[in-house]
């Protein structure tokens, strides 16, 4: 390998992949006949798969030595593989994709016109998915919560296909933040980026991993990492709640003292408390998130652990 020619490096979280990964590879290893004028390093980082997928990395990384194989301990979750990958990659830039073949390999050639022109982030974002209505329904209310609450001009669309310098992954890699979402964080370091609209293609092989219980997680981590909208919005509703109170007392009060309404029993109180009672509850659950995130922090686990490496 020439020391001029320019390195790219792809980062691949695998997550029960067997079906794609026959597939994936040689679509990755294709990049080369249409960008011969790199060089390439493919990083799978096996986020703790109980079938085949580590088995047939493995095949593949004894045909092609441009292929490394990262094995975490068990799964992490696809946010944490990624950082794994990043703390790995050695290229002069760097490619994040997934291994179900929903994101075209192919554009990686028009994002690296885009880095060559200066672009320290490129991101592909989907102005369309090939998805039933119930998942684009959550993603786009997620995209646009988030652009509204947190992020400012985020795309709609949202991104986890995308290109970034290499300084922009020592800058992730140093951040070392845990229950954070990493497209996010890449967009809110604030790097000249450039976006290319794409449609995101339907899975064609396997069952997608990504449940609702990690769809919750990552909506939940987005907000308590990139936005203080939740804290702010407790205290409205805590200053809105206490003015309606006040208000409805002092009216009950002059109320009964001049006789035009009528005390009717406890069912108004006690629905009163009980919704007061909900509000508290949320809101307690809302700091809750908060002061996990800070004991998880506080307590400097790592976010992933390396089991084994086959570079």
């Amino acid at each position: 390998m020439s020391t001029d020619r320019i390195k790219l490096s792809i980062v691949v979280p695998v997550y029960y992949n067997e079906l794609n990964i026959p597939y994936t590879i040689p679509r990755l290893q294709n990049l080369q006949n249409i960008m011969p004028d790199y060089d390439f390093e493919f990083i799978f980082v096996d986020d703790g798969s109980k079938d085949n997928s580590f088995p047939l990395l493995l095949e593949a990384r004894e045909q092609d030595p441009r292929i490394k194989v990262i094995k975490l301990s068990r799964n992490f979750g696809s946010m944490s593989a990624i950082q794994a990958g990043l703390g790995y990659a050695t290229g002069d830039c760097v490619g994040i994709i997934a291994a179900d073949l929903q994101d075209p390999p192919e554009m990686f050639k028009e994002m690296m016109e885009h880095w060559k022109s200066g672009k320290k982030v490129i991101l592909a974002t989907r102005e369309d998915r090939e998805e039933s209505f119930s998942q684009k329904l959550f993603s786009n209310t997620y995209y646009f919560l988030l652009e509204k609450l947190a992020l400012k001009g985020y795309p709609k669309g949202g991104f986890d296909f995308l290109l970034i310098d290499k300084q922009v992954v020592h800058e992730v890699v140093k951040i070392h933040e845990k229950n954070t979402n990493i497209m996010s964080l890449i967009y809110w370091l604030g790097h000249d980026q450039v976006q290319i609209p794409y449609v995101r293609q339907e899975r064609k092989l396997g069952k997608s991993r990504w449940t609702l219980s990690k769809k919750i997680k990552l909506f939940v981590d987005s907000f308590v990492s990139f936005s203080y909208s939740p804290i702010r919005i407790m205290s409205f509703i805590g200053v809105i709640t206490a003015i309606l109170s006040f208000l409805y007392g002092v009216f009950v009060i002059v109320g009964t003292l001049f006789g035009f309404i009528q005390l009717q029993g406890w069912t108004t109180i006690i629905a009163l408390i009980t919704f007061l009672l909900g509000i508290i509850m949320i809101m307690l659950g809302i700091i809750g998130e908060y002061l996990w995130r800070i004991l998880d922090e506080s307590r400097e686990r790592p976010s992933y652990v390396v089991d084994k490496t086959f570079e």
